[in-house]
This record gives structure tokens, sequence and C-alpha cells, in this order.
């Protein structure tokens, strides 16, 4: 079940980095946009991709274990990936047990969501973090 809108807006509240996994280097796209707002909202913006170098004036992680080695917790995930590449994640989700997993518009994946909950790690599924900020009054 998904955390109730008090709960997401005491997290995104509270929180100070937010991995964005598939976050793309090219402004016109969905991820770039995003992180963009969520930089200017005052977070700290941990690109997770592994073919660059640095996006958003951040250095780029390799996947989600190396970001939370080099930045300390992670707060937040941010997932920009296709649904179907969203099971690959759950060791390393586990591994760094964010307060929150955030799966972008069009993206869910039930069965991986349902063992993250049963780990304590709230899921977010097919919603746009930018625009859920903003309404919480971000």
């Amino acid at each position: 079940m998904p955390p109730d809108r008090a709960h997401v807006a005491a997290i995104l509240r509270s929180a100070r980095r937010i991995a964005v996994v598939g976050l793309s280097p090219k402004p016109e796209r969905p991820s770039h946009g995003v992180a963009s707002y969520l930089q200017r909202a005052g977070y700290t913006i941990i690109p997770v991709r592994p073919t660059a170098r640095s996006i958003l004036g951040e250095p780029v992680q390799p996947d989600l274990k190396t970001a939370a080695a080099a930045a300390g917790p992670i707060d937040i995930v941010d997932i920009f990936r296709r649904s179907e590449f969203v099971p690959a994640l759950l060791d390393d989700l586990l591994a760094v047990h964010p307060r929150l997993v955030w799966m972008q518009v069009g993206i869910r994946d039930d069965e991986t969501a349902a063992r993250l909950e049963a780990a304590g790690i709230p899921v977010v599924m097919d919603r746009c973090l930018a625009v859920d900020h903003h309404s919480l009054g971000g």
C-alpha cells in the first residue's frame, strides 16, 4: 500500500539526498527536468547512470551502492528506468535502504514494491516527484 500524503510530505520535507536512477544528461529528457527542479528546491542530487561522468554539476555514480558509499545515506531514490528494469534494482535498493522509493510516471513494479514495503521502505509508483513536491507546498 502506498504511503499516505502526509507521510510522503514529511519525508520530502526532511530529505536531503535524492539518487536519480537513469538521470539523462540531455536537458530535453524528463529526468533532467525533474532533477533540475529538485536541485532548485534544495536537494542534493546524486545521478546514477553507468555511462556518464557529470550531470547537472554532480558526479555520476554507476549504481546505488556506489552512490551511497560516495555521498552518504540516500533519503529518496527516484527511478527513471522502464518498469522491466526495476526488479534488477531491488538488491541495491534493499542494501542502501532509502526512506522512500519513487517510480516516475509510467513506471511500476508491484512485486518489487511489495518486497521493498516488506523491508520497511515505502514506495510511490507511477507519479512525478516534481509534481507531487510542488503540490505538497515544495
